[in-house]
């Protein structure tokens, strides 16, 4: 989205940290969300948690990951969560968030998470068999490609892709007259559950939970109108977790808050994740 592909060593466990990190003997932060925490379409050096980093001059864990919803996010908590932590951002995307977990709740082993506290999956230990399978996974997906691609080849005739393009064209002038915002559902009941566990979990740990809301570009392209956020904030406030909006703190303050999105897409661009960053500093250094 910002013209290049962002590339990044990854962690032992896969996440986007200096591999280091895990040894520390204090954490400052840990950051769990999906890909607006990841650090999509920007370098290491300009996500949210390196950002963080240089900031506090202190260490990070950043064990977001793109496609992530809140109750992986939970999960991966469950997983991950090292005692030395001092500070968890839990970091809610208001775009898709709520539409994920309509997704993973219907999962039978992220379902296990809310309904036994007890359960693990051991994942840390298990860091051979996750790279074994992500591997294969990798073989698969480059034959689907390869399949598909030959299949494309074939059904290259005019007649198929014209009547491809109007299919496709009707669709998308049925979906653009919807606004996004109302394709989004209401908050289920599972996720305030997923809320007050990360907060006791938190509490457990002796660390200090941070619940940070962060915008979608459709706020700033189209008159805009989200039912959710007000239940969302709710939710967190009854919980008395501090709130962080991100639309007030950063993009309200903007004359021009589109100029911190890349063309104009969907993730933010290397201004936007500083100044995101910057906030969450100013709002939790205490």
């Amino acid at each position: 989205e910002n013209g290049y592909y962002s590339i990044y060593q990854s962690d032992r466990y896969g996440f986007n940290n200096p591999d280091n990190e895990w040894d520390e003997k204090e954490i400052e932060y840990l950051l769990v969300g999906d890909s607006f925490t990841h650090g999509a379409c920007v370098n290491r050096s300009n996500d949210i948690s390196s950002v963080l980093r240089n900031l506090s001059k202190k260490s990070v864990l950043n064990l977001g990951i793109g496609g992530n919803g809140p109750l992986i996010e939970y999960a991966t908590l469950r997983e991950y969560l090292k005692t030395n932590v001092k500070k968890i951002l839990y970091i809610y995307y208001e775009g898709n968030d709520l539409s994920d977990l309509e997704n993973e709740k219907r999962n039978n082993i992220l379902i296990k998470y809310l309904q036994d506290l007890d359960f693990t999956q051991n994942l840390k230990f298990k860091q051979n068999e996750i790279d074994s399978l992500l591997s294969n996974l990798i073989k698969e997906k480059k034959s689907e490609l390869k399949s598909e691609r030959e299949k494309e080849r074939e059904r290259q005739n005019f007649k198929f892709k014209l009547i491809n393009f109007i299919k496709i064209s009707y669709t998308r002038y049925l979906i653009m007259r919807i606004p996004a915002q109302l394709l989004t559902p209401a908050p289920a009941p599972e996720f305030k559950k997923i809320i007050q566990l990360t907060k006791e979990l938190t509490n457990k740990n002796n660390s200090k939970l941070y619940f940070v809301y962060l915008p979608q570009i459709n706020r700033y392209k189209t008159p805009y109108y989200n039912r959710n956020y007000n239940l969302i904030k709710n939710i967190v406030t009854e919980l008395k977790i501090p709130f962080i909006d991100v639309h007030k703190e950063v993009f309200e303050k903007e004359q021009i808050p589109l100029k911190l999105f890349p063309f104009k897409e969907a993730h933010y661009n290397v201004e936007g994740y500083k100044k995101v960053a910057e906030t969450i500093y100013k709002l939790t250094k205490n």
